[in-house]
């Protein structure tokens, strides 16, 4: 293959890739925005989200009205979930000092973690995640797969879906009167609980399709698939500028693109490791981020 047309190749596949970690992204940038809290169990709702369609897929056959089915149930299932975990996990803890609301959300991790392990009907072996049939589509000097063509174009009505829900909802304005300030927020009449569960759960809505696609994408899954996903969308949501929409889109599709490229021109060793050196660079000349603001902290 040329090197222009593998080149090409390669960013279909970084952008395919870049889909999923803005998708997940999305949901840890929309909970730090509002709450200021790194909800490290997020990668794990994404790996309870891969497994909700996975029994779906399993119990209906794989086909393209079933693998709508197994998104919904995916997102409904994370959704609950993702209240319940902020109702008993995260809210008792919300005037607390951020580290025990941090050190909260690594045991929330945990907890999920091993609590698949245990469940009988999901228990600590891989499985192959059901999918439907693989149709590469040539156009001369690239090919793009049915499967990347579902995770780029799905991942890119979702964003649409937020974007809008954000900027022209009534939910969306109160999100953002929340994000800039909760007590001023509260005293205006908006139930800031509502609000902040609803963004848990929009988050984790995100996470589930993220799981879907990932678990399409890569058909293998185990209880702990969801960390590696999940440190990634962490690094593209401080890469684009934690707190910041747009910007964890972007750095989900710069990481996801800096990725495929050094698996096809370097080798897939230095994949990981080219990924969080851009982030590290990024932060040490950009500290905030791509988009991200300075914000001053009262004291």
């Amino acid at each position: 293959m040329e090197t222009s047309s593998m080149f090409v190749q390669q960013l279909v596949n970084g952008i395919s890739l870049g889909s999923i970690y803005a998708l997940i992204a999305l949901g840890y940038t929309m909970v730090y925005g509002i709450v200021k809290l790194i909800n490290f169990a997020h990668g794990d709702i994404l790996m309870v989200g891969a497994y909700a369609g996975y029994f779906v897929l399993m119990a209906f056959g794989a086909n393209p009205w079933t693998f709508c089915l197994a998104m919904v149930f995916a997102m409904v299932v994370c959704a609950v979930l993702a209240i319940i975990i902020e109702r008993f996990a995260y809210r008792p803890l919300r005037s607390a000092p951020r580290l025990n609301s941090l050190i909260t959300a690594i045991a929330v991790s945990l907890i999920l973690q091993n609590g698949a392990r245990v469940i009988p009907f999901i228990g600590p072996d891989p499985r192959q995640y059901p999918t439907m049939q693989t149709v590469n589509v040539n156009l001369g000097f690239i090919s793009i797969s049915n499967i990347q063509l579902i995770v780029i174009v799905l991942s890119a009505v979702l964003m649409l879906a937020l974007n809008y829900i954000i900027n022209y909802t009534k939910t969306g304005k109160a999100m953002r009167a929340v994000s800039f300030d909760m007590h001023a927020a509260s005293l205006m009449g908006i139930s800031v609980n509502k609000t902040i569960a609803f963004t848990f759960a929009l988050g984790s809505i995100l996470a589930a399709a993220g799981g879907v696609l990932y678990a399409s994408a890569y058909p293998q899954i185990n209880p702990t698939m969801g960390t590696m996903p999940g440190l990634k969308a962490f690094v593209a949501a401080v890469l684009g500028g934690i707190g910041s929409v747009p910007g964890a889109m972007l750095g989900g599709y710069i990481l996801g693109i800096s990725e495929t490229m050094t698996k096809g021109f370097l080798s897939s060793q230095y994949a990981d490791a080219i990924s969080f050196s851009i982030l590290i660079i990024i932060l040490l000349v950009k500290p905030t981020g791509i988009m991200g603001k300075n914000v001053r902290e009262k004291v």
